[in-house]
C-alpha cells in the first residue's frame, strides 16, 4: 500500500490524495484502493494503468456522431459538448471511408447516411467551425482514405491558428481490422501497411499529443468474435504495428506511448471486465520484449464501445438496460473513454434524443453511482481474476496461432482469423435460434407489437447536391497546375519511401480533394477486392436433427425435383457498406439447406447487382442493408432488373430497415422483409415461398 500511496502522490503531483477517501451515506468510510497485491498503476497494469483511475478523473465520455453535412453535424457537436461530453468522435459517411468524392456515380446511396461527407478541407473547416481543436480532443475512426483525411484535419486546425503540435485526439488507422471484418479498405494490405507506418511516423515527428493509430477489437465484437477472439486478435494487430513503425527507423519509444486500442464491449458483463483487464496485462508482456525505457511504452490505453449487435430491433427500449450494462462493464474493466450507442439503432440512424439519453447514460454512471469511487471495485474477486486467467491463456492460444504462420499480416491474408470469427458469429446464432442463448424480446418474451420510435432520416439526394455545389466551388477557385503537380509528387511518392502524409498536407492546402488524393494513390497501389468465400456446413451440423430444418431441407429437395435445378440465390450488399456478418450467416443458412447460393463481391452499384443476377440465373436476390441507403439503393435495383426484363427475379431484403421504411420498399416490389433477429430457417423458409410463386 506504502507503494501505492506514493505512485498515487506522483501521480497528483504532490496533491494529498486524502480527498480520494470517502463515506457512504450510512457514514460507512471506502478507501480509495482495495488489496495488496498487483495494485493499480503497477505493472502488468491488470487493475488500472493509473494508480488513482477514476478516483482522481472520469472517463473521457465520447460519443460517435456524423451524419449528413459538416454544418448540421457541427450543430450536433456544440450541443454534445453543451451536455457534458468532453471529446469528439467522428463519423464519415462510406464514401468518405473508400475514397470517394460525393460526386462519384458509385456512391449516390451513400452520401451522409452512416456518418457526414467530408471532399475537402473546407468541410473539414465546416466541421469544426467554433471548435478550439487545441482545447477538445478528436477522435476520427476513418481506416481506408486516413491520408486525405488525416491531411484535412492538420490544415483546418492550421487555418483556424493551432499548430500541429498542440491537436489532440486518435485516428484509427487500423486496416488491418477492415482486412479481417470490417471491409472498408481502398489498397492492397503491403500498401496499406505502408500508409500505416507513414503516419505513425510523421506523428510521432509533428503531432506529440496525438495518438496516431487506435488499434480495435471493436468490429471483430460486432463480426462475431468471442470476447478471448477480439482480445488476442486486437493484440496480434497491435503486435504488427509495433513491428510495422519500428522497420520505419523508429524507436520504441518514440511511438508506443501514444498507441491506443478500441474494444467492443457485449453483455456476457463479467467476461467483458475480465477482457480489458487481461488486455492491459497481455499488453505489457508484449512490449516488454522490445525492452522500452519509458514505462508508458508499456501501458494499454483503451477506448469501448457498447455493442450494436447487442441492440435488438423489437422493444427498443429495452435496448436502454442493455448499453448501461455495458457501458458498467467498461468502467469496472477501466476503460479510458467510452461511446454509448443509442437505443434505436437497431432501426434506424440515433435521434438527438436517442443520442442525448446514450450519452447521459454515462453522466449517471460517473456521477450518481459512485463507482468512480474505488479504484477497480472488481479486483481480488474469486471469479473475476481467474476469469481474467482463463481469458488470457485462451488468448495466447489464439496468437501463438497468427504467430505460427508470420504474424497477423499473413494470417489475414490465408483467412485463418477471418474464418474462426465466421464460425464463432454462425455458432451464437445458431445457440439463438435454439433458445440455447436468450435475448429478452426476440427469442423469448416476445411482444406482438411492431417497434414505435422515431428514427433519423437523412435526405441523401439533398445532402449530394450540396456536396456537388461546394465541389463545384472548390474546383474553380483552385490553381490547377499546382494540384496536377502535387498529385504527381503523391504518386512519386508512393512509388518511393517520400512520406505520404507530408505530401498530402500540401495537396490539402492547395485543396486537392478527397477522392482525387486517394485515387493518385490508387494510381500507384491498386484498388483491392476481397477474395468472396461462403462458409458452409455450420448450420447444417447443429440442426441436423432439427425436425423444422429436416423439412425444410425436404421441400428445397422437392423444388429441386419439380424444376429442374436448386432454387438458387444472389445475396449482395450494395453501395460501400462493408459489414458482412449478417449476410455471411445468412449465406451459410442457405447453402447448409439446400439453395445454390452466390455471394456478390462487396460494394456493387444496383446495376453491377443486377447484371450478375441475370447472368446467373437466380430465382431470387437478397439484398443485406445496414448502413440506411436501403431507401435509393433497392428501388434502384428492382429498376436495374426491370431494364433486363427480369422481372421474374424477386427481390428480398433485410437489415436495419426503420419500421416507416418496409410500406415503401413493398411498393417498390420488394417480396420479403427480414428484421434483426429474424430466426435462420424463417428466412429460409419466407424466402423459398417467395421462390415457388414465381412465375
Amino acid at each position: 500500500m506504502e507503494k501505492w500511496q506514493k505512485l498515487a502522490s506522483k501521480e497528483l503531483k504532490g496533491h494529498p490524495i486524502d480527498h480520494l477517501a470517502w463515506k457512504t451515506t450510512d457514514n460507512i468510510p471506502i478507501n480509495p484502493v482495495y488489496g495488496q497485491e498487483n495494485l493499480p498503476g503497477i505493472p502488468p497494469y491488470t487493475r488500472g494503468i493509473r494508480a488513482t483511475m477514476y478516483a482522481n478523473r472520469p472517463w473521457t465520455i465520447r460519443q460517435y456522431a456524423g451524419f449528413s453535412s459538416a454544418e448540421e453535424t457541427n450543430a450536433f457537436y456544440h450541443e454534445c459538448l453543451k451536455g457534458g461530453q468532453m471529446g469528439l468522435s467522428v463519423a464519415f459517411d462510406l464514401a468518405t471511408h473508400r475514397g470517394y468524392d460525393s460526386d462519384n456515380p458509385r456512391v449516390t446511396g451513400d452520401i451522409g447516411k452512416a456518418g457526414v461527407a467530408i471532399d475537402t478541407v473546407d468541410d473539414m473547416k465546416r466541421l469544426f467551425d467554433g471548435i478550439p481543436l487545441d482545447k477538445i480532443s478528436v477522435s476520427m475512426t476513418m481506416n481506408g482514405a486516413v491520408i486525405p483525411i488525416m491531411a484535412f484535419f492538420i490544415v483546418a486546425a492550421e487555418e483556424q491558428g493551432i499548430s500541429q503540435d498542440k491537436l489532440s485526439g486518435t485516428l484509427q488507422n487500423d486496416i488491418l481490422k477492415e482486412f479481417l471484418v470490417r471491409n472498408t479498405f481502398i489498397y492492397p494490405p503491403a500498401p496499406s501497411m505502408r500508409i500505416v507506418g507513414d503516419i505513425i511516423a510523421y506523428c510521432s515527428k509533428n503531432l506529440p499529443r496525438f495518438n496516431p493509430i487506435s488499434i480495435s477489437g471493436y468490429h471483430m465484437h460486432e463480426a462475431g468474435a468471442t470476447p478471448a477472439q477480439e482480445l488476442a486478435y486486437t493484440l496480434a494487430d497491435g503486435l504488427e504495428y509495433v513491428r510495422t513503425a519500428l522497420a520505419t527507423g523508429l524507436q520504441v519509444d518514440d511511438f508506443a506511448p501514444r498507441l491506443s486500442f478500441f474494444f467492443g464491449i457485449g453483455m456476457d458483463f463479467f467476461s467483458e471486465v475480465a477482457k480489458l483487464r487481461a488486455a492491459r496485462t497481455l499488453w505489457h508482456e508484449i512490449m516488454a520484449q522490445f525492452k522500452p525505457e519509458n514505462p508508458q511504452s508499456l501501458m494499454l490505453r483503451t477506448h469501448c464501445q457498447t455493442s450494436g449487435v447487442s441492440l435488438t430491433y423489437q422493444d427498443p427500449l429495452n435496448n436502454v438496460v442493455r448499453t448501461t450494462i455495458e457501458a458498467l462493464a467498461a468502467v469496472l474493466g477501466g476503460t479510458q473513454s467510452l461511446h454509448t450507442n443509442s437505443y434505436d439503432e437497431a432501426l434506424g440512424l440515433p435521434t438527438p434524443q436517442s443520442a442525448r439519453i446514450a450519452r447521459h447514460t454515462q453522466l449517471i454512471l460517473a456521477e450518481e453511482t459512485n463507482v468512480t469511487k474505488v479504484v477497480d471495485p472488481l479486483g481480488g474477486s474469486h471469479y473475476v481474476e481467474s476469469l481474467t486467467q482463463s481469458l488470457m491463456d485462451k488468448a495466447k492460444e489464439y496468437m501463438k496461432e497468427i504467430e505460427d504462420l508470420g504474424g497477423m499480416t499473413k494470417a489475414i491474408q490465408l483467412g485463418l482469423p477471418k474464418r474462426r470469427i465466421e464460425e464463432a458469429a454462425a455458432q451464437r446464432q445458431i445457440r439463438l435460434d435454439r433458445q440455447e442463448d436468450i435475448v429478452v424480446g426476440v427469442n423469448k418474451y416476445q411482444g406482438n407489437d411492431a417497434p414505435d420510435v422515431d428514427v433519423l432520416d437523412i435526405d441523401t439526394h439533398k445532402v449530394r447536391e450540396q456536396q456537388l455545389k461546394s465541389l463545384t466551388t472548390i474546383k474553380k477557385s483552385r490553381d490547377p497546375h499546382q494540384i496536377e503537380t502535387l498529385l504527381h509528387a503523391l504518386r512519386h511518392a508512393a512509388k518511393t519511401s517520400d512520406n505520404l502524409l507530408e505530401i498530402a498536407i500540401k495537396a490539402a492546402r492547395a485543396r486537392a480533394t478527397l477522392g482525387e488524393i486517394s485515387q493518385a494513390l490508387e494510381d500507384v497501389f491498386g484498388r483491392y477486392q476481397a477474395p468472396v468465400k461462403t462458409l458452409t456446413g455450420v448450420w447444417q451440423k447443429s440442426m441436423i436433427n432439427d425436425p423444422d430444418f429436416i423439412k425444410l431441407r425436404e421441400d428445397v429437395a422437392r423444388f429441386a425435383q419439380e424444376n429442374g435445378r436448386q432454387p438458387r440465390i444472389l445475396l449482395a450488399k450494395l453501395g460501400q457498406d462493408g459489414h458482412d456478418r449478417g449476410i455471411k450467416i445468412i449465406a451459410t443458412a442457405f447453402a447448409d439447406a439446400g439453395f445454390d447460393v452466390d455471394l456478390a463481391p462487396l460494394f456493387l452499384t444496383p446495376a453491377e447487382a443486377a447484371k450478375q443476377a441475370v447472368e446467373n440465373d437466380v430465382h431470387v436476390v437478397g439484398i443485406s442493408s445496414l448502413a440506411a441507403g436501403h431507401k435509393t439503393l433497392i428501388p434502384d435495383l428492382i429498376q436495374e432488373l426491370k431494364s433486363y426484363q427480369a422481372d421474374d427475379i424477386k427481390v428480398i431484403c433485410g437489415g436495419i430497415l426503420p419500421p416507416a421504411d418496409h410500406q415503401f420498399l413493398i411498393d417498390q416490389g420488394v417480396s420479403a422483409l427480414f428484421t434483426p433477429g429474424s430466426p435462420l430457417i424463417e428466412v429460409v423458409r419466407k424466402t423459398l415461398d417467395t421462390v415457388r410463386v414465381c412465375p
